[in-house]
């Protein structure tokens, strides 16, 4: 996209671009998100739809698996984030993340962020997993050297 093009951009463009990748990726559950905000911060809506997800989701750096595996990580680190990482476990799922690949993730996480929120991480996982009917979730156990 070149400047001139960019400032020709309206804000409604990016949000009609950032609706269709939201959907895409989050489905249903995404506009739900969007939704609840309307009667409180319909600009923060805004805001997610447009940016997030107009602006950078959409970037072609890394494909939107790995983006969520990212997302994955990152709200798993913060803790605290367990509705968004519920919308992203089944982001996840929708963009071609198996059950195993998120848990061997949320696994991983422990590692970097620590048991606790390794493990509500993965309480998350397993209510998006239960409710897609996707358990048990058959994962490889680990090997010693």
């Amino acid at each position: 996209m070149t400047d001139s093009t960019a400032a020709a951009e309206t804000r409604q463009d990016r949000f009609e671009r950032g609706i269709r990748v939201l959907t895409e990726i989050d489905g249903e559950v995404g506009q739900k998100v969007i939704d609840s905000l309307a009667d409180v911060s319909p600009e923060l809506g805004h805001q997610v739809v447009a940016w997030a997800f107009g602006d950078m989701y959409r970037r072609p750096g890394l494909a939107p698996r790995d983006r969520q595996l990212v997302t994955l990580g990152m709200l798993t680190a913060l803790g605290g984030c367990e509705p968004q990482l519920e919308v992203h476990v089944n982001a996840s799922l929708n963009v071609g993340l198996t059950p195993e690949e998120i848990v061997e993730a949320l696994l991983h996480s422990a590692v970097y962020c620590g048991m606790p929120r390794a493990l509500n991480a993965t309480a998350v996982a397993k209510k998006v997993f239960a409710e897609r009917d996707l358990l048990p979730v058959k994962t490889r156990r680990g090997t010693s050297s």
